[in-house]
């Protein structure tokens, strides 16, 4: 009687035991990483009674967790890649939408800047004409500041992201190294070697977790700890050893943050942001690089370019009082940054010597303890090597657009010393308009040609343009007189390099240049016949300057003569809706393996209620026949009682 009501007696544990699990199943159901768990059930030793072995029942060997580490992995993996690929999406999709806006972006305000300025040259003398052309340009400052000012604060709002980020994995890390303290303990104390399954869990889930800041790697020891490695390999946790990540200013730009990764020993060293894939983090310096710092250069660089290529061209004609017209905007300068590592403190200038020559790149000056070799920061590429010697003097960097020199005075630097150079970042930012008084507007020409109706022949000289190039020539304004002599040759009296000049030789069409202008003489001409290039007193009604300058809306003058303003921002647009398009398509992409791979994660470890609700029906009808196995134990052990008395 006693072995079957002690086999009545195990067949109760194991139920029980069943029904207890299952029911933790039920309450964690939505537990965020609870894996299911289910009993270990195992025969306890049979018995020989002579006739055989008979069994003893059943016993509970242990509660196993429902986890596949394949599985577990592949999650982890594809969750750091889809948060990272969707962080850069939304973040890449407020720059498409901030450039490409029909009203809000740059592309709408060039276009009523250049009509305001074909206004003016038809109608030069008009006030009313020159006073929208000065709101226009105004308008197209303000635009300049705020695409940038609104870039500039999404940069700003990264660097938080990047300290928040930071301390999440800071935070996973140290409670990671806390549950494997707990885990190795309550491991080593289980007689049988039983895992502490819950803890597990969550430590798991942590990982997962963690993996939607940073990309990890992780493996578990014989003693039941994990070590989780980040980046290029460096150990963020060693069973209860924790490093940390820290957030650093640039040593090149104080607006810049890196990260920095402290070691448990307290060695800090600087961690290259293309180091940190995956994740939000990874995202964010993904983003920072290979987006938002190129639509910043970019719209810079068109800044520059059109400060340059109006200024020029505005300060060869005059205003309506006569004098010489002056810049019309202001732009950035190159900005160059020293190291805050370096121990010289050689002052590195930078120029801008071609703005059509000008890319978006940003360019790395490094010092070796011989030379200076500058490599592009963009492709990770060398460009050229320099003497400190020759740096000493302006050098001019071939397919930049930009001039470097040290300037004269300057400690000398030693091996390691570096500044990052960057021609066009500032260009939007310090963009302004520098005339606001209607009557400098400089619509007309400085010089005028006048063929005398006394000349015979039939040659007639073009308006003179100035030579395109600034400074100008100090005689530009001089008068100049062109007598023929002869057919094919002409003397030319007045002042200036080269005047006066006799027996010149005359090819019809051919170019004539004085004193910084140059001008056409198309005809035969009679002898004695007389040209003169004066000083433009008609300046109320000449929009002969201005003109020239409304040109410069469909003009090639960017990105080495290949595009126009107008254009140069259809590709700046284009680039990033391109990049934002790539995102959105690979980021949905991924989201639709993350998914697949939690499907397949959770078919082994999720719970299913409808089968928590089968296994509870099953234990108990084992409670309830275990029960009743007992029961008959007792009621044979009652009818021997009986036999006996």
């Amino acid at each position: 009687m006693a072995s079957i009501y002690n086999i009545g007696v195990s067949a109760l544990r194991v139920a029980q035991a069943g029904i207890n699990v299952t029911s933790h199943n039920i309450a964690n159901a939505n537990t965020p990483g609870y894996s299911r768990q289910e009993i270990i059930q195992g025969t306890q030793l049979a018995q020989n009674m002579g006739q055989g072995f008979f069994g003893a029942g059943a016993d509970v060997l242990g509660v196993k967790r429902q986890y596949s580490d394949f599985l577990g992995a592949q999650m982890t993996g594809a969750q750091t890649s889809s948060s990272n690929l969707t962080t850069q999406y939304d973040l890449s999709v407020q720059v498409s939408n901030l450039l490409g806006d029909a009203n809000g972006g740059l592309g709408a305000t060039l276009q009523d800047f250049f009509g305001a300025v074909n206004t003016v040259a038809n109608s030069p003398e008009s006030l009313a004409a020159r006073q929208t052309m000065i709101g226009s340009a105004q308008s197209l400052d303000n635009r300049m500041q705020t695409l940038d000012g609104r870039m500039t604060e999404i940069r700003d709002g990264l660097n938080g992201q990047i300290v928040n980020s930071a301390s999440l994995i800071n935070s996973y890390a140290k409670q990671i190294a806390a549950l494997n303290d707990t885990i190795v303990k309550a491991q080593a104390q289980s007689a049988n070697g039983q895992l502490p399954n819950d803890l597990l869990d969550q430590r798991d889930y942590l990982l997962t977790q963690l993996s939607m800041e940073i990309g990890v790697t992780s493996f578990k020891q014989s003693d039941g700890s994990m070590d989780v490695f980040i980046g290029t390999g460096q150990t963020l946790v060693t069973g209860t050893h924790v490093s940390t990540m820290r957030p650093l200013a640039s040593a090149t730009d104080l607006s810049t943050l890196d990260l920095a990764f402290v070691s448990t020993a307290g060695d800090v060293s600087r961690i290259p942001s293309n180091a940190l894939q995956g994740g939000n983090l990874g995202g964010y310096l993904s983003f920072r690089d290979t987006v938002l710092d190129p639509a910043r250069n970019a719209l810079g660089r068109i800044a520059i370019g059109i400060a340059d290529t109006f200024n020029t061209l505005h300060q060869q004609g005059i205003d309506l009082k006569g004098g010489l017209g002056s810049a019309f905007f202001s732009a950035g300068t190159p900005q160059v940054s020293a190291a805050t590592t370096n121990t010289g403190n050689s002052v590195v200038t930078a120029t801008i010597s071609d703005s059509a020559a000008l890319t978006t790149d940003d360019y790395l000056l490094q010092f070796d303890g011989t030379a200076y070799k500058l490599f592009n920061r963009t492709n990770n590429t060398a460009i050229q090597s320099f003497t400190p010697a020759a740096l000493a003097t302006p050098q001019t960097i071939a397919g930049t657009g930009i001039t470097l020199q040290i300037a004269a005075g300057s400690v000398a630097d030693v091996s390691g010393d570096s500044y990052v150079i960057r021609p066009t970042v500032a260009g939007a930012r310090n963009f302004g308009l520098l005339v606001t008084d209607p009557a400098k507007i400089a619509a007309a020409n400085p010089i005028r040609s006048n063929t005398p109706i006394s000349n015979l022949g039939s040659a007639v000289i073009s308006q003179p343009s100035p030579a395109g190039t600034l400074p100008l020539d100090a005689n530009l304004q001089q008068p100049v007189t062109i007598t023929f002599t002869s057919a094919t040759t002409f003397d030319v009296t007045g002042t200036g390099v080269g005047l006066p000049a006799t027996g010149v030789a005359y090819a019809s069409g051919g170019n004539i240049s004085y004193n910084g202008w140059t001008a056409q003489i198309t005809g035969t001409p009679a002898v004695g016949d007389k040209f003169t290039v004066t000083p433009n007193t008609n300046a109320t009604t000449d929009g002969t300057n201005i003109l020239k300058l409304a040109q410069l809306q469909t003009a090639n003058s960017l990105v080495n003569g290949t595009t126009s303003y107008q254009g140069a921002y259809g590709q700046l647009v284009s680039q990033v809706g391109t990049q934002t398009r790539e995102l959105e398509v690979t980021s949905k992409a991924q989201a639709t393996i993350l998914a697949q791979v939690t499907r397949s994660q959770q078919s082994v470890s999720g719970v299913n209620l409808d089968e928590e609700a089968a296994n509870l029906m099953k234990y108990q009808q084992a409670y309830q026949a275990a029960a009743k196995a007992m029961s008959i134990a007792q009621s044979m052990f009652d009818s021997l009682l009986q036999l006996g008395g």
